[in-house]
């Protein structure tokens, strides 16, 4: 989809200002910069991010939702994205231990026992603790706004699915009493929106009884 392309290249012209540090407790201070950039505001791709890999996370949710009209396409986005950040966030719990393990053992040697990473690891969450509450706190406005907007979306499917199948129903009446009498059918001229190959696809799948009742239907409504 275009949205799912411009996005890609905005995030990729922001990520360009940034080449990134080289060393481990760097790459593991610039993963927290996410905090506050990449679970919150405009930007979703960080600089450390695999374009491509986003590019198909982005189509997989298209392809599970195949959305259609703007609302769709932007609720679907924005769901995505939404799980995108979402999937960052063990990541950055992992760079918080790693800064706090390198800032630890830099104070004391002792912590580089194999025996203390259960100690090591209480003491960095209790001196990260703000950071640790915050990382929490957005995870779970993260699910709640995932959550809504599926509600939303899922909301918007089931009406639009639900007028599909009205005006298809409503053209199998049409048809079928336009082969009762022999009466030429044209879904263009008749202003029905959807494509041949979707009516004849409807249409296949009615039962016999089903196209019965509708033809009773439409000589009813023509007597």
């Amino acid at each position: 989809m275009e949205t799912s392309e411009a996005r890609i290249n905005a995030n990729r012209a922001n990520a360009q200002s940034s080449t990134g540090p080289t060393s481990a407790t760097g790459k593991a201070k610039a993963s927290l910069n996410a905090l506050k950039t990449g679970l919150t505001g405009v930007t979703v791709l960080l600089p450390s991010d695999d374009a491509d890999a986003y590019k198909s996370h982005i189509l997989s949710y298209e392809k599970q939702f195949k959305p259609v009209g703007p609302e769709e396409c932007a609720l679907t986005q924005s769901i995505a994205d939404i799980r995108w950040r979402l999937n960052r966030i063990p990541a950055l719990e992992f760079a918080l231990i790693t800064i706090g393990r390198h800032q630890l053992a830099a104070q004391d040697e002792s912590f580089n026992r194999p025996d203390l990473n259960p100690v090591l690891e209480m003491e960095i969450r209790l001196a990260y603790a703000k950071d640790f509450r915050n990382l929490h706190l957005q995870e779970a406005r993260l699910a709640r706004r995932r959550e809504k907007e599926m509600v939303e979306l899922r909301a918007l499917q089931t009406e639009r699915k639900a007028q599909e199948t009205e005006e298809l129903m409503k053209a199998t009446r049409v048809y079928i009493a336009a082969r009762h009498y022999k009466k030429p059918f044209d879904l263009a001229a008749l202003g029905f929106e959807f494509s041949k190959e979707r009516f004849i696809s409807f249409l296949a799948s009615q039962t016999p009884a089903i196209q019965y009742e509708e033809l009773t239907d439409s000589m009813q409504a023509t007597a």
